[in-house]
């Protein structure tokens, strides 16, 4: 096995990357999928040799990023969770939100979802969710495409046009169905839900579901979130559905310091 390369204070090492990439990417190798790692699959999964991975892994534990079982496998540490809780886009966000979600909850009895774009994909932040809602796609945590989801839509309708611009030129599909967008259907959506202030978007697998979307703005007058509920197809009625998320989202605009109406044009 190869030595590790000398190190020279205040200055990156000679080969290979610096020691905070490399515990980025031994955080980086949890997924979803994969929320529990040996040692062996951490170091493969991150591109990290074994040595290396198990050293910056003991300084991750010791710090709380990382805990390890009595198994042997790592997962990713509680205090992760205690920084991760203190971002303001998130955080602040949901303060003002949940109260609003949980009506929403309550009168659908299925999922209220809250998102913010991150990079070019939605970041769900919350979900409240019914014990007896449908089955979905996406947890807390979990990143959903612009293209394909309530929330993803009302973002991508809101966001800069130049970024618009970058999504529609991508050869997209709606997944898990595999089926090819239109990007003229899709520019029309989005014109239609900057206009209307409210999208509806319909999914017929893993089962036929019906999500609506309306977007929240913050003191800026910029469109920071979306918030949705997502409803069996059977039990969808979006004529009732829409003005219920429209007015949740406008209060939780109200209180993020918004004076701009849902839906309403810009002054």
């Amino acid at each position: 096995m190869s030595a590790e390369p000398t190190r020279v204070r205040g200055r990156r090492p000679p080969q290979g990357d610096p020691v905070v990439d490399r515990a980025f990417a031994l955080l980086a190798a949890f997924d979803a999928g994969h929320r529990s790692l040996t040692l062996g699959e951490l170091s493969r999964r991150s591109g990290i040799p074994t040595s290396s991975t198990l050293r910056l892994a003991g300084r991750l534990m010791a710090w709380g990023a990382l805990e390890r079982g009595a198994d042997g496998r790592f997962t990713i540490g509680l205090r992760l969770w205690e920084v991760a809780s203190l971002a303001p886009r998130g955080q602040g966000l949901k303060q003002v939100a949940l109260p609003f979600m949980g009506d929403l909850e309550e009168v659908t009895r299925q999922h209220v979802l809250l998102a913010v774009r991150e990079g070019t994909e939605a970041l769900l932040v919350e979900r409240l969710s019914a014990h007896q809602a449908m089955d979905v796609l996406y947890r807390v945590g979990g990143r959903l495409p612009l293209h394909s989801t309530g929330v993803g839509l009302v973002l991508l309708a809101f966001a800069e046009s130049s970024f618009q611009e970058s999504v529609l030129v991508q050869p997209l599909t709606h997944m898990p169905e595999n089926t090819p967008v239109s990007p003229a259907a899709l520019r029309r959506t989005l014109a239609e839900i900057r206009r209307d202030g409210l999208a509806t978007f319909r999914r017929r697998a893993p089962q036929p579901l019906v999500s609506v979307a309306a977007p929240i703005f913050a003191a800026d007058e910029r469109v920071v979130a979306a918030l949705s509920v997502v409803v069996p197809q059977e039990h969808a009625e979006p004529r009732l559905l829409g003005p219920a998320v429209r007015t949740a989202a406008r209060a939780i605009s109200r209180g993020l310091g918004a004076r701009r109406a849902i839906g309403a044009p810009p002054a």
